[in-house]
């Protein structure tokens, strides 16, 4: 037989016994993270409640100068996520609220649940794909492709999305851009905005 194919076949089967050497692997968030995630839980600690997240209960009151309240149920938030490759999210929108552009390492896909929204990402050739969406539509993300939510509806907004990572991270970019240490005069510079309108989006986020 093929040295190579003898090696292809013993690689599959490391790959297939790693797979389904476990059941779970519910995060031990008392020990550090690594590259994989989270350390496994003892299983003989392992409860029912552990595969359970509440977090999404009750009303979420926007509570940003976005007009959103985002509920993250990543994998250290909800650690039975934790090598499932999968988290959540709830994004609450006050009448007008935006989640602004941001992208994840990861895809998204998001279900409106309440009221109307628009909703978008821009690929690489920014070209903008775009659509009011409305109780019940759902709308797909494509991995690290900047994507945005506007509530345009008379009402308060509820949307929940999943993505295809157990730690899948965020990125804001207008946060990215005013709310950290760069400095004024290197973000007029990126993104040809006037000093004025860079030093009032700091002020706006408290870095100026």
């Amino acid at each position: 037989m093929n040295t190579l194919l003898v090696f292809l076949i013993f690689c599959l089967l490391a790959f297939v016994s790693q797979a389904i050497e476990f059941d779970f692997c519910v995060g031990d968030l008392s020990l550090p993270r690594g590259p994989q995630g989270y350390a496994c839980k003892d299983p003989a600690k392992v409860t029912t409640n552990d595969f359970v997240y509440t977090g999404f209960r009750g009303e979420k009151i926007p509570n940003n100068v976005f007009g959103n309240n985002v509920t993250l149920a990543f994998s250290d938030a909800f650690p039975a996520f934790n090598g499932l490759g999968i988290s959540m999210a709830r994004l609450d929108f006050a009448v007008g609220g935006v989640i602004p552009l941001h992208s994840h390492r990861t895809s998204e896909v998001l279900i409106l649940v309440k009221g109307s929204i628009i909703a978008g990402f821009i690929d690489t050739n920014n070209t903008a794909y775009y659509k009011r969406l409305e109780v019940g539509d759902v709308m797909i993300f494509p991995q690290a492709m900047l994507h945005f939510q506007i509530n345009v509806g008379k009402t308060p907004a509820i949307a929940f999305v999943s993505l295809n990572g157990a730690n899948p991270g965020i990125q804001l970019t207008p946060t990215s851009l005013f709310a950290g240490n760069l400095p004024a005069d290197i973000v007029q510079k990126i993104t040809l905005l006037s000093g004025k309108e860079v030093i009032r989006m700091k002020q706006l986020f408290g870095t100026a």
